[in-house]
């Protein structure tokens, strides 16, 4: 912590878990004075990320990145400083690392320029996605496994997006919950990317049944967990396996819509349904658009036979997952097993739901293609459905893969 004169600057904890919060608190300060509060974030990918508040002492603040009396706007509404590389998405590869954010207090309204002014007090906040204790464990050069200390824990198969590439923050988060993970590069593994050919059932049955008999894993205790394109498989998967047999699903952003009889690269696009903003950005969510009627292009849900948790944004621009959603429902209500279904839906949300407090980002570039797509949202209600359903869907899955009669639910660490 650095001190001015008459200011102080004090951020607790200064050292947690990205999905705890932080209080911010100025003193010194004489009353009436304007102060800015700014986040400052030097990414792995050596890219510069800010966020900012005008405050004046003992009231609330109008402007900035966020507006009002909210701490952690500091980091949701993170953004690229004026100037950087357009299209930027902030994610974090190396989970064995914190995220370092810098707080710092500045006299006066400030909103550009921070560079050239003298703080008068900052504070280095870092944020983790391992608590202690947490382990991550290479299984093959595009599987990880992540799970906190001995002993034999649930576990949850993580799928991420289209985007590829061996995306462990969410698992590493969910490890430090008291939750073994194995997160798959399922789409831009080495294989995928020699060969051309995408991974079929049986590679997800293989890591299945790699959790199933490890000896730190209840075998009886495994769910799934999908994002936009790893829902196609996460709902494939639970209802058509005759190997996985899971204790429950969750899927975010995502559809049942595919070729139930063909592999994922199969699965249909209408490209003429592509469209293209003013600025560029790629709206994809009408590519599976109407809904099909034809069942053999969608999951039959009407089979499943495990509780599913669905999380969509009603502004998702990516995928039709609100219609997806509906179609879904019905199908369930039509065949009795609706109750298995929980379906938490959010306005003015878009496509990427990350975990909580993680900067909100309308639109970036979409590797390997590469295009900048639009994923849709508003800053502050995209935050808190983060938020929101960060913490049921933790609650969903303690309750579906804990024995809360017989065993305690293990706690996340503290820092």
């Amino acid at each position: 912590v650095l001190f001015a004169k008459f200011w102080s600057l004090s951020v607790q904890p200064c050292r947690a878990l990205v999905d705890e919060k932080f209080k911010v608190l100025v003193q010194k300060a004489p009353p009436g004075a304007q102060l800015t509060v700014r986040s400052h974030h030097h990414s792995e990918n050596k890219h510069e990320w800010e966020a900012f508040g005008h405050y004046i002492c003992d009231s609330t603040g109008p402007r900035g990145t966020y507006e009002g009396v909210e701490p952690m706007g500091l980091l949701w509404s993170l953004r690229p400083v004026p100037g950087s590389k357009p299209g930027l998405r902030l994610r974090k590869m190396n989970v064995e690392t914190p995220m370092e954010v810098t707080v710092s207090v500045y006299q006066g309204h400030l909103s550009e320029d921070f560079s050239e002014q003298r703080a008068l007090a900052a504070v280095v906040v870092e944020r983790w996605y391992m608590a202690p204790g947490v382990r991550r464990i290479p299984v093959t050069e595009h599987d990880t496994m992540l799970c906190s200390g001995p002993g034999r824990f649930p576990a949850v198969l993580d799928l991420w997006g289209g985007g590829g590439n061996l995306m462990e923050y969410r698992a590493s988060l969910l490890a430090s919950h008291g939750f073994a993970a194995l997160v798959l590069d399922y789409l831009t593994n080495e294989l995928t990317k020699t060969t051309g050919k995408m991974m079929e059932n049986d590679y997800f049955e293989v890591a299945f049944k790699f959790l199933e008999q490890h000896p730190q894993i209840v075998g009886s205790r495994i769910a799934m967990w999908g994002l936009s394109f790893g829902t196609a498989m996460t709902l494939k998967m639970a209802v058509y396996s005759n190997v996985i047999k899971l204790r429950c699903a969750v899927c975010y952003s995502g559809s049942h819509i595919q070729p139930v009889d063909g592999s994922v690269k199969d699965i249909k696009e209408k490209r003429e349904n592509i469209r293209v903003t003013e600025n560029q950005e790629v709206i994809f969510r009408d590519l599976t658009l109407p809904v099909p009627k034809d069942p053999a292009f969608k999951v039959d849900m009407g089979r499943l036979q495990c509780p599913l948790q669905v999380v969509v944004g009603l502004d998702d621009q990516s995928w039709p997952a609100y219609e997806s959603a509906m179609d879904m429902k019905v199908m369930m209500e039509e065949a009795g097993n609706s109750h298995l279904l929980t379906l938490l839906t959010y306005p003015h949300t878009g496509h990427l739901i990350e975990p909580p407090y993680s900067p909100y980002v309308r639109t970036s570039i979409l590797r390997p293609f590469p295009v900048k797509v639009l994923w849709g949202g508003e800053t502050a209600a995209h935050s808190r459905a983060q938020e929101d359903a960060w913490r049921k869907t933790l609650l969903f899955l303690r309750e579906h893969l804990y024995d809360m009669r017989n065993s305690a639910v293990t706690s996340k660490s503290n820092l």
